[in-house]
């Protein structure tokens, strides 16, 4: 007899949702939204190292397994995703890329939300290349009969942090992103230039970021000493936290802005040519937009104008 492809009546149910930081984060939502359309099965998450202990932290999953995403002709590699795959209930496919729809037929086509050819519940719209992750998730689960989707929770994720401490009122500044797109980053000068702002008017800079990132901490240190340098000294709980009692944050289109966002942070985010924020702003616990400052050239973007956009808000 067919297995029944009917989410409602899965027992074993598998998540994907393989990164970036950002894209996870904005799934928090969605992750919460099956938890609570299948209260009694098993969910596994599929997740790749970088996310696997914010799986095993959450409330959501049973159980978190690792996609190494080796090469396709890694054979062994092969066999070990296809294991890890098989025998669900039903899959919610959040990554929906060409990699996690070629895992519809590695797990045996069960009952499957997402775009691979052959879905039992297809997202089925045409537009969804050009919707923000928020609002794709969203429609992609109510096609697949989750209509009611929570304002994402977080207080587990700060309850698992040792942030360090700050003199407050402090604000978060995230000047890196992507190392292989460099046309995403405000110029470090500007930053610099930002923070000496943000002491005059009484709010200590701290400057996030991963390890390598501490060099433009420095450089921002080198304008502003009184700023703060805590790059490479939080992981994402402690980030989290951080961001949980900042007045505000400034950064580019990054994952720890979209970190930021999830906790209610209220973000100014800045975009260039490189990166659409219609389809990719940071938002907040329930949706909300926050600020976003956009230009081609982001060297063009003058600290007056961030400046102007902070007091707008009633940020400064």
């Amino acid at each position: 007899m067919a297995r029944s492809k009917d989410p409602r009546t899965a027992k074993k149910i598998l998540v994907i949702r393989l990164g970036a930081l950002g894209d996870f984060i904005l799934s928090f939502g969605p992750f919460a939204a099956i938890r609570a359309a299948h209260p009694q099965a098993h969910i596994t998450l599929l997740t790749t190292a970088p996310f696997a202990r914010l799986g095993r932290l959450s409330p959501w999953f049973d159980e978190v397994v690792i996609d190494r995403r080796a090469p396709w002709w890694d054979v062994r590699a092969f066999l070990e995703i296809r294991r890890k795959l098989r025998g669900y209930d039903f899959v919610y496919d959040l990554q929906t890329s060409g990699r996690s729809s070629r895992y519809f037929a590695w797990a045996g086509k069960p009952g499957w939300s997402g775009i691979a050819r052959g879905s039992s519940h297809p997202h089925a719209n045409a537009g969804r290349d050009e919707m923000h992750t928020w609002e794709r998730q969203r429609d992609q689960l109510a096609m697949a009969g989750i209509a009611l989707v929570p304002a994402a929770e977080t207080d587990w994720l700060i309850h698992a942090a040792q942030p360090p401490e700050v003199p407050q009122p402090y604000a978060l500044l995230v000047p890196g992103a992507s190392p292989h797109r460099p046309a995403k980053r405000w110029p470090t000068v500007l930053y610099g230039q930002l923070a000496v702002q943000l002491m005059r008017a009484g709010i200590t800079p701290v400057v996030v970021g991963t390890g390598p990132e501490g060099a433009l901490a420095a450089r921002i240190q080198e304008q502003c000493p009184e700023a703060v340098d805590l790059t490479g000294q939080t992981d994402l709980p402690g980030l989290a936290a951080l961001a949980a009692g900042a007045r505000f944050a400034v950064g580019n289109d990054t994952g720890p802005m979209h970190l930021a966002a999830a906790v209610g942070c209220v973000c100014v985010t800045l975009f260039s040519y490189a990166s659409d924020f219609n389809r990719t702003q940071p938002r907040g616990p329930e949706g909300q937009r926050y600020i976003v400052l956009r230009e081609d050239n982001l060297a063009e973007l003058p600290v007056d104008e961030v400046l102007a956009a902070l007091a707008r808000g009633e940020l400064i």
